[in-house]
């Protein structure tokens, strides 16, 4: 099914392209987002409840460790494992049991399996305080890091249902009001002012001005009437509307592009984390280093002790316990989430930031991202001696009864009270303008169509943008343009993308080509495609990630829900989240809450810095780590060491990591 898109006055005989627009809606509720959803609620909660037995521990800790002697002289020691073995659990407890459930499905070899064996080791050879201390520490850690991410993801709130709710279907003359999943082929509908409508159909009566914005990305209210098609989703401003219903729900707009959605979600591949990566290697390599240590040199060094051995062995098991790097790594991109977020840009996952350092495309939409979204007078020319002035006065007069956003810009212009009672037949001419009588004047506003329409003789055709062409008594008076305002930190936008290294700036729109032409000639982008469905956006990026490479990664950037699709499709999707749709904003893996598309460098700026410090911290926590191993085989570290070593990376690392923030 193709629509033909009409804007208010039609189209320029000359000049001026029809522009071909589906639009779609859509029923979002989508797991991808759902992940990264974190309430303050959730947050709060989740904190109180992990604070209790992180207390208890402390408090058992510190007695065990203030008395440890004393505890320990107890009669098999059973004082000190009264006090220690509980604390060791209501700290350990997640790492026990995550390792329990690996080892049962045949996955040995992990950080958790590693702490649990290190920390049983530890009390095997009667080493508890140590043993609470890792499993104290790395919870503690943990903690801080799910709190702090939780914290810096708290804009988020719980998004609105987008989908129509309801179909006022019409039987026997009586309206019911019914799920839109019920309604068959053939159907008859009314949509009210102010409803959406919910599915595909044919208007069968009644004239109205319906607002796509959300949808295609144009800002401008398109009329439609009798004989039109309407899709889903489309929000009916002014008439009453009487529709057929051609597709059933779940062929409708809406079913389709949620398709589009989950089928382009599923062809995002997420990033592994560093940690699990490193564990495979790192992990077994520790466990048998550990029982060469406990096994081979009793057999080959002449009166070596075999329990001696064995306890370096399991010293080794605890110093190797990578908790110091654990926490490390995923404190670095807290820093840079957190970071983010203190600059208004919303991350939702650290492996975001890690493919945010790899861009070298940004794909923007138009309208609401590069531009305002609102109709603005941009150029007044005359002709036949009329003022500026007075040419803005009698368009505003012959535009004083539209409410049409192309008027009310014009009288916004204006900026003076308006006598309507001076504007006398008046006409609204479909496709073409207003005709009507001023100050005892023909006087005609609209598109080129018009002026052919009323044999106005003119040389102004091919004028870019929106234009309303005027003429008075059959005269021609000049014309208004009219754009939708560029965002005035857009051009600085794409400037700075093009310092930092980013190759290839593209916009993706709705909107006619002569209008995207103009836009992508005032920015300085380097292409752009125009008259795009939604459909069409997906197609288009998809090309473009072809093209970019598995190395270079791919940025769309958008607001409407017809963004939707392609922000899930892209490497990485930013949605701007101040006035953006909430299905974009719930698809986006990056959301800019002030709307300034020059937070799309910024974001890359936080993820290149964050992946520096995160390595830097990964390096250092290595070297500590590796001394320490050293140390602990032959004999030069306890594990006491070790834990007070592993403690300094994770201070160090958070340090470190503070720097995003600045």
């Amino acid at each position: 099914m193709k629509q033909t898109k009409n804007n208010r006055f039609g189209c320029c005989s000359c000049s001026h392209e029809d522009e071909n627009q589906h639009s779609r809606r859509e029923n979002h509720n989508h797991n991808h987002a759902h992940n990264h959803e974190h309430s303050d609620e959730d947050g709060d909660f989740e904190l109180k409840r992990e604070l209790l037995p992180i207390f208890l521990v402390i408090i058992l800790f510190t007695l065990g460790f203030t008395f440890e002697e004393t505890l320990h002289n107890t009669p098999f020691s059973i004082a000190e494992y009264l006090v220690f073995i509980p604390a060791y659990l209501l700290s350990g407890w997640n790492v026990l049991t995550i390792a329990g459930q690996n080892i049962l499905r045949g996955r040995f070899f992990d950080e958790n399996f590693l702490m649990t064996i290190a920390t049983l080791g530890a009390i095997a050879i009667h080493k508890l305080p140590e043993a609470v201390g890792v499993m104290l520490f790395f919870k503690v850690g943990e903690l801080f890091q799910e709190y702090a991410v939780g914290r810096s993801r708290k804009s988020i709130k719980s998004l609105l249902e987008i989908r129509p709710d309801y179909a006022n279907v019409k039987v026997n003359g009586e309206i019911k009001t019914v799920s839109p999943e019920a309604i068959n082929l053939g159907d008859l509908i009314v949509v009210k002012p102010g409803e959406k409508i919910p599915l595909d159909g044919e208007i069968i009566s009644g004239d109205s001005q319906v607002d796509t914005s959300a949808l295609t990305g144009e800002s401008v209210p398109r009329p439609v009437g009798v004989g039109e098609t309407v899709l889903a989703g489309m929000l009916n401003q002014t008439g009453v509307l009487l529709v057929k219903v051609t597709k059933l729900f779940g062929e409708s707009s809406i079913a389709r592009i949620l398709d589009l959605v989950e089928n382009a979600s599923s062809k995002k591949s997420p990033t592994q984390k560093f940690i699990t990566k490193f564990a495979r290697y790192y992990t077994p390599f520790v466990v048998f280093a550990s029982l060469a240590v406990a096994l081979i040199p009793p057999l080959i060094i002449p009166g070596a002790s075999k329990w001696e051995w064995v306890y370096r062995a399991l010293i080794l098991l605890v110093i190797s316990c990578p908790c110091g790097l654990v926490i490390s790594i995923p404190l670095g991109y807290f820093g840079g989430v957190g970071g983010a977020a203190k600059r208004g840009i919303l991350v939702k996952g650290a492996m975001y930031l890690d493919t945010l350092t790899q861009v070298k495309t940004v794909v923007f939409d138009k309208t609401g991202t590069l531009t305002k979204g609102v109709f603005k007078v941009t150029e007044i020319v005359t002709r036949n001696g009329l003022t500026k002035d007075e040419l803005i006065s009698v368009a505003a007069q012959v535009e004083s009864h539209s409410n049409h956003p192309v008027a009310q810009s014009i009288r916004e212009a204006y900026g003076q009270q308006i006598d309507d009672s001076e504007v006398k037949d008046y006409q609204e001419i479909a496709g073409h303008g207003i005709k009507a009588t001023v100050k005892e004047k023909v006087v005609i506003a609209g598109n080129d169509k018009l002026l052919h329409r009323e044999n106005i003789e003119h040389n102004t055709c091919d004028v870019r943008g929106t234009v309303v062409h005027l003429a008075v008594d059959n005269c021609y008076a000049g014309y208004i343009s009219i754009a939708d305002e560029i965002k005035d930190d857009a051009p600085y936008a794409i400037s700075r993308l093009k310092k930092l290294g980013v190759e290839n700036t593209v916009m993706l729109t709705g909107d006619s080509r002569i209008v995207a032409a103009k836009i992508a000639d005032e920015l300085g982008l380097d292409s752009y495609m125009a008259e795009l469905l939604p459909e069409d956006k997906v197609e288009a990026l998809e090309k473009i990630i072809a093209q970019s490479g598995s190395k270079k990664k791919v940025v769309f950037v958008g607001d409407g829900i017809n963004d939707a699709p392609v922000i899930a499709r892209a490497d990485v999707g930013m949605a701007m989240g101040g006035l953006g749709s909430d299905a974009a904003i719930e698809t986006a893996d990056v959301v800019i809450m002030t709307d300034a598309p020059s937070k799309v460098a910024e974001s890359i700026q936080v993820a290149r810095k964050t992946r520096n410090i995160v390595w830097q911290n990964i390096i250092f926590a290595m070297l500590v780590k590796g001394l320490f191993i050293t140390l602990g085989a032959i004999g030069l570290a306890t594990m006491w060491e070790a834990v007070f070593a592993d403690v300094g990376v994770a201070l160090a690392a958070i340090f470190n990591a503070t720097r995003i923030l600045k």
